[in-house]
């Protein structure tokens, strides 16, 4: 008998007992695991795998709750359980739509997730936070000659329920932005607004209050960009400004202590991918897809990596990261191309790699979840 259903039996012999027993069964009704402290009921169920959540999650109300909350996270990580998840956003095979597929760890293989709601929308946001995975505004291309529009719809991937929902939507409707999480807020910078203007406005979300809120504006509209956590601070770079003439190369950082936005010079332009590994930002410009470019927050200075030639010049890259290694994933349907992996931990000479693990189709995007 596993631990699952140890856990179900007790709740039912429990149940069985507080029926008979009136003074108590108000007690047993709300008790995570009756008969057990809540904090060990809860170390309890963080012990299970994954792969169990979604079942876990239909015993009963309080334990779908703790399934959803930010505590299971915080209760794994302090049991030494996390899990981590690789999710990647496909090209469906005609190019007329997308969808999002995970890598099952303990099966080695890729499985389908439910179909987001909603219209298909590019130029979207999207952004990791608490086992969750956040899809945000875009553009709605309703077709039939209609004009295209920005949205502020939100949605959220729950992974250990395997289920979508929709969360507040964001102050201001965008497309083409930066967004990113920074010590559990989720920013959403620049982009085009719902009639194609320029924006400079910045917005913030609390996912514990499901609400959004502008804060302190860029000091110029930029669209185009991307951004990313690092050392507690939120970096933009990339995309153009409306002081330049072209794409920008400065990178606007804002500290959530001070709420203010400062200005670093020479940074990246044109960026196709990017992630963030051990506290480093790792980036690929268009027209220079042999160099990793790599940013150390701490000592605000770049390094050039060169990337090896994998048999094909054309292959364009989708970056992912995956056991503390980075994957170099084809953004483009190759039958005999292998995954390049950089490992930022191996001697030196040894860095790169190749493997097997690559996603069925055209990688648009890729996220880790730990959980």
């Amino acid at each position: 008998m596993d631990g699952t259903q140890m856990c179900i039996r007790s709740s039912r012999r429990q149940k069985s007992f507080s029926t008979i027993t009136e003074p108590n069964h108000t007690e047993f009704q709300c008790a995570i695991i009756p008969g057990l402290p809540d904090d060990v009921a809860k170390h309890c169920i963080a012990l299970l795998p994954r792969v169990h959540f979604q079942c876990l999650g239909s015993v009963c109300k309080s334990w779908r709750r703790f399934i959803q909350s930010r505590e299971l996270y915080m209760v794994r990580k302090q049991a030494g359980t996390l899990e981590e998840w690789l999710y990647v956003l496909l090209k469906d095979s005609y190019g007329e739509g997308t969808h999002w597929q995970l890598l099952n760890s303990v099966k080695g293989k890729w499985q389908s997730l439910p179909p987001m709601p909603g219209p298909a929308k590019p130029a979207f946001g999207y952004v990791v936070m608490d086992a969750k995975l956040l899809v945000m505004a875009g553009l709605i291309e309703d077709g039939d000659g209609a004009t295209p529009r920005a949205s502020a719809d939100v949605y959220e991937y729950d992974s250990g329920l395997n289920r979508w929902s929709k969360l507040a939507s964001m102050v201001v409707a965008r497309y083409e932005f930066a967004c990113a999480q920074v010590d559990g807020l989720v920013y959403a910078v620049g982009g085009h607004g719902d009639h194609g203007e320029k924006l400079s406005s910045v917005e913030v979300l609390d996912p514990s209050k499901n609400k959004w809120r502008l804060i302190e504006s860029l000091r110029s509209p930029r669209w185009g960009c991307f951004a990313c956590g690092l050392e507690g601070k939120l970096y933009v770079m990339g995309g153009r400004s409306s002081f330049t003439i072209g794409h920008s190369r400065s990178i606007d950082v804002y500290n959530p202590k001070s709420c203010t936005w400062d200005e670093e010079k020479n940074g990246c332009v044109m960026v196709i991918t990017h992630t963030v590994l051990d506290k480093k930002l790792f980036c690929m410009e268009w027209k220079n897809e042999r160099k990793l470019a790599v940013y150390n927050a701490e000592e605000k200075s770049w390094k050039r990596v060169l990337v090896p030639l994998t048999g094909s010049l054309t292959v364009e890259f989708c970056f992912g990261s995956f056991n503390g290694k980075l994957f170099l994933f084809s953004s483009k349907v190759e039958p005999y191309y292998k995954t390049l992996i950089y490992d930022t931990n191996a001697d030196p000479g040894s860095e790169w790699q190749t493997t097997h693990i690559r996603p069925l189709g055209a990688c648009l995007c890729s996220v880790t979840i730990v959980s």
